[in-house]
């Protein structure tokens, strides 16, 4: 794709879904890479992942150069919690742009919250992540993860300009790594990686998506 496809496009929810069934797997207990908790609940269910969207990781994780890491964010989110956070950010754009029409404010919502009905967290196929050094701590990337559009006057973009040359190098690393081994990457969050979902499916030209949305056990 050249130019940034949103989530809300017809193009995306036209695309198949094909699950194959490939279970939920705990990052925490399978994944080699450390777990934040800023997004943890009661459940869980945020430290959880497709099997095949973790091994990839497991994967990219390899490909880094030494004494840099993958910092595991969040991954799946179950259907209810995505509806709530799009339902609450896309009410938030429409008291401050009431003159906007409802398709207005569903594309610009789409921008930092997935559409429920389409949302690859739900699907478990996609993960939110940044890079830490030997220490644990977080990289220069420019904007924090999940920094919205409006907070980062557009940084959060993955290709933004407005950051600096080391936050662009660290992108850069990120990008490298988890393109090599098939993720792609929602163009207006740096940190929004994904596998096996729609949007994955539109970027890469494959004929469905493998993952769809589903409930936690």
């Amino acid at each position: 794709m050249t130019e940034i496809v949103l989530m809300s496009d017809p193009k995306i929810a036209a695309i198949p879904v094909k699950d194959c069934g490939e279970p939920l797997l705990d990052v925490r207990r399978h994944g080699p890479f450390p777990v934040d908790t800023r997004e943890q609940g009661d459940s869980g269910a945020f430290a959880h992942l497709r099997e095949g969207v973790l091994n990839r990781l497991i994967e990219a994780g390899h490909l880094l150069p030494e004494g840099i890491g993958l910092l595991f964010v969040e991954g799946y989110r179950p259907p209810g919690l995505q509806r709530f956070y799009f339902e609450r950010y896309a009410e938030g754009l429409r008291n401050d742009n009431p003159s906007w029409s409802s398709e207005q404010v569903r594309a610009a919502a789409s921008r930092f919250v997935s559409p429920p009905e389409i949302a690859p967290h739900s699907a478990g196929a996609a993960v939110d992540l940044t890079l830490v050094n030997a220490e644990g701590q977080e990289l220069d990337m420019g904007t924090p993860v999940d920094a919205s559009p409006e907070a980062s006057e557009g940084a959060c973009y993955t290709a933004a300009q407005n950051i600096g040359p080391e936050a662009r190098a660290n992108r850069k690393i990120l990008t490298e790594a988890l393109m090599r081994v098939g993720l792609v990457n929602y163009p207006t969050e740096w940190w929004h990686w994904s596998y096996g979902d729609r949007y994955w499916a539109l970027a890469t030209g494959a004929s469905h998506a493998i993952y769809g949305p589903l409930e936690l056990d």
